[in-house]
């Protein structure tokens, strides 16, 4: 096989992956781009911060990424019915 038919797309794998990957549900970890119907966002925390996010999320038994979107979804509902865009 020449390297030019090695380093040519194949179209049969990649139809066959979108028919079990629709477009209209794309799933990524990339930032910033989608992951089914929510976006992915990245969140810096300094070291303190990052360490002590570990520790509480090691006492309740969830991961630091859950408990951190948790905490981001009670704030958001707060602040929506705060400033009654609920």
């Amino acid at each position: 096989m020449r390297q030019s038919e090695e380093l040519a797309p194949d179209k049969e794998m990649d139809s066959y992956l979108a028919a079990l990957a629709p477009e209209s549900d794309v799933e990524t970890t990339a930032s910033g781009r989608r992951f089914g119907n929510a976006q992915v966002l990245q969140l810096r925390l300094q070291l303190m911060a990052n360490e002590q996010l570990r520790e509480l999320a090691e006492m309740r038994q969830t991961s630091p990424t859950a408990l951190a979107q948790e905490w981001v979804m009670q704030r958001l509902e707060w602040e929506a019915r705060q400033n009654n865009l609920v």
